[in-house]
């Protein structure tokens, strides 16, 4: 199985951390983000991995090299320009397309992708069971929580909208979609994905972009964006100082299992 890990961005709310590394090298309890992502995704069976780089990115690819790739089949895809996690996994299209022989009866085989900056645990083969099960285009891990931008779902866990800072109006996949009879649950997004390769060919946007703006527009085109509820699982969100910190005492005191 493969992944990829989005690892490109400035890291600037961990500074001064990352004033002289990437958010992917800062460590916690002697591990890197990076390397505690990485060792996770193995656990799951996953063998090969993309890491979009930008920021301080020789050091990632060196960081790699010295540790032999953690023992995974790893490639590096390189961004001049930040390309946000949408662009990111576009110009990374060609790590899924490229398959072995062997590998070539499997080319439906879903892939996840997985902010380095977030620790959980989240069942990942659980999540992709789920996918597979529901024939989703895209399977987002959430859970009921406060976050400024929540995702906007309907009972049957499909995506529905987004609604933005304090604005009690919802930015809808599809005005029609959205409908005020209709309840929809506001929960907020982990940063784990599990995606069907052929999501790729239908992201059309180019440039920097959110892939939440092509899960929008594919939604409202009825296509299956699905919730995976992620409630019963510890998850924390390692791009804040104060959660970095938090989470080498929960690491610490096996509160979350790294």
């Amino acid at each position: 199985m493969k992944a990829m890990i989005l690892a490109a961005g400035l890291g600037t709310r961990l500074r001064p951390l990352t004033d002289d590394r990437p958010k992917a090298l800062v460590e916690i309890n002697g591990c890197t983000l990076l390397e505690i992502t990485l060792f996770r995704l193995r656990r799951f069976g996953v063998r090969e991995v993309v890491i979009n780089v930008h920021h301080f990115a020789d050091m990632v690819v060196e960081y790699l090299k010295t540790n032999d790739n953690f023992g995974m089949g790893i490639e590096v895809s390189r961004e001049e320009v930040l390309l946000d996690t949408g662009g990111g996994l576009k110009k990374a299209a060609y790590f899924f397309a490229n398959r072995s022989v062997e590998d070539s009866g499997r080319a439906d085989e879903p892939f996840i992708v997985h902010n380095v900056d977030v620790l959980s645990t989240i069942d990942l083969r659980r999540m992709v069971q789920f996918h597979t099960a529901s024939q989703a285009l895209a399977t987002l891990a959430v859970q009921d929580r406060k976050t400024s931008r929540p995702l906007l779902f309907d009972d049957q866990l499909q995506l529905r909208g987004r609604r933005s800072g304090n604005d009690p109006e919802p930015e809808p996949a599809r005005s029609s979609l959205v409908r005020p009879a209709q309840p929809l649950h506001a929960w907020g997004f982990s940063g784990i994905h599990v995606i069907s390769p052929r999501l790729l060919a239908m992201m059309i946007e180019d440039g920097a972009f959110s892939i939440i703006t092509s899960y929008l527009r594919l939604a409202a085109e009825g296509e299956k964006i699905l919730a995976f509820r992620a409630d019963e699982y510890d998850w924390r969100d390692l791009g804040r100082l104060e959660n970095v910190a938090q989470a080498a005492q929960d690491l610490k005191q096996k509160v979350i299992a790294q």
